[in-house]
């Protein structure tokens, strides 16, 4: 992975905005409110914020000729030593800035990419995180290594027949190639161990980042995931068993938040990721209560979601943090516009038992009703079904044992398949 994290001076940041015919300016305030955060989660210090407005942007250098030389006198007074945008920019457009303000300039998916570096832990994450770097670094080589690129003429000067700059390039194609093979090896394992959780009901937090999923994750199943008052404290997909009373078990995954204007790139690489929330049977997107633009990050979530195609799966809105709203009455709102939803507060573990409540609530609402006899001496059997299945009913006779039991079409198939493959006597009912 290309190093972000070597130890240098606090870095000082003016944040730009631009403000477009087709957007409002205090979306862009807010923003630039949200890449302050990005900074400061980076490590940057945010002295000031400039926003222009303007018909369109500016081909070569983003903003206007006037706002750059604004822009540089601001940095000589603020002393500040990077500027980052909040919209991508072209390789010729950051060429450009920093020419004419000698300054570092970063756009908003360097800077996501950044943070991202810094969070990921585990092989898969690293991998992930490189390869979106490397696709983001490949066309702006011409940048990177500029003092590298002209080839001189003359004997003894053409060299194996490439500059340095194609060599570089092609080092980098094969190095995303090279990874995109290992994600690819990374796949297959998930695959593999997909497979072999098929019968278990399957359930995905996803959401704006910081909003708690990961605390949500630990109130529910009692482990330790990390949990930081970060942006993308939380990179890797971490799953776990839950158990929700006696009769319900779930698998719970833990995945990597979203965010306004994530690269789509970034997305493409968290592919993994993604198809662990693709394989879910129900999804709780969780959402913060206490922040004042949840109803953004709610549209965020969604759209993010039908830009990788998933789709169609149940879910079950979260608000979380209700412990921080000041307003009260604002709850009985939120219930009104959003009927059916969870309110819970992980930190304080409220209303944590009601979620639990509606979880199951949900997958029964799946379930089916079968009927099956087993001989009276087969006790083993008997536990066995109610380890897998809801027992609504149990009678005994002579010779046999009818129980009733609601249960998953899948689960209600490994049932019968396990009992079958044992006695050959069952007389199978079903109560559609």
């Amino acid at each position: 992975m290309i190093e972000t994290t070597i130890d240098v001076p606090v870095e000082k940041a003016i944040l730009v905005g631009v403000v477009l015919p087709n957007n409002k300016r205090w979306e862009v305030e807010e923003n630039l409110a949200e890449l302050k955060l990005l900074a400061e989660t980076a490590g940057v210090e945010v002295v000031e914020f400039m926003i222009q407005e303007r018909n369109r942007l500016h081909p070569a250098t983003f903003l206007g000729s006037g706002k750059v030389d604004e822009l540089s006198q601001l940095l000589k007074a603020k002393n500040g030593t990077v500027v980052i945008f909040d919209d991508d920019l072209s390789p010729a457009q950051t060429r450009n800035l920093e020419h004419a303000t000698d300054v570092k300039i970063i756009d908003r998916s360097s800077l996501i990419l950044d943070i991202f570096a810094k969070h990921a832990r585990t092989r898969e994450s690293k991998t992930q995180v490189e390869l979106a770097q490397l696709q983001y670094l490949l066309p702006r080589l011409t940048r990177q290594w500029s003092h590298l690129s002209r080839q001189v003429g003359g004997i003894g000067t053409k060299g194996p027949g490439e500059t340095q700059l194609e060599t570089d390039r092609r080092l980098v194609r094969n190095r995303i190639e090279f990874l995109r093979k290992e994600l690819k090896k990374i796949e297959r394992r998930h695959v593999t161990q997909r497979k072999g959780r098929r019968n278990m009901f399957k359930v995905s937090l996803v959401g704006y980042t910081n909003v708690g999923k990961s605390s949500i994750m630990n109130v529910l199943s009692g482990s330790d995931v990390l949990v930081e008052n970060q942006l993308f404290a939380t990179l890797d997909s971490t799953t776990r068993i839950v158990r929700l009373n006696g009769d319900h078990e779930i698998l719970l995954s833990d995945t990597v938040g979203f965010i306004k204007k994530l690269p789509h790139h970034l997305i493409v690489s968290f592919k993994t990721t993604l198809d662990d929330i693709r394989d879910a049977d129900l999804l709780l997107h969780v959402v913060d209560a206490s922040q004042p633009g949840y109803q953004e990050q709610i549209q965020t979530v969604k759209q993010v979601l039908n830009e990788i195609n998933i789709n169609g799966i149940p879910t079950l809105m979260v608000f979380n943090k209700i412990d921080l709203l000041d307003n009260k009455e604002l709850i009985g709102a939120l219930k009104k516009q959003y009927a059916g939803s969870a309110f819970v507060s992980a930190l304080r573990h409220i209303r944590i038992n009601s979620l639990r409540e509606q979880i199951k609530n949900i997958i029964e609402k799946s379930y089916v009703e079968y009927e099956i006899e087993v001989p009276i001496h087969s006790q083993t059997l008997v536990h066995f079904i109610h380890s897998k299945a809801i027992v609504t009913e149990q009678n005994y006779n002579e010779y046999t044992v009818h129980i009733r039991f609601k249960t998953s079409l899948s689960m209600k198939d490994k049932i019968f398949r396990t009992i079958q493959g044992k006695l050959n006597n069952i007389i199978e009912k079903n109560h559609p």
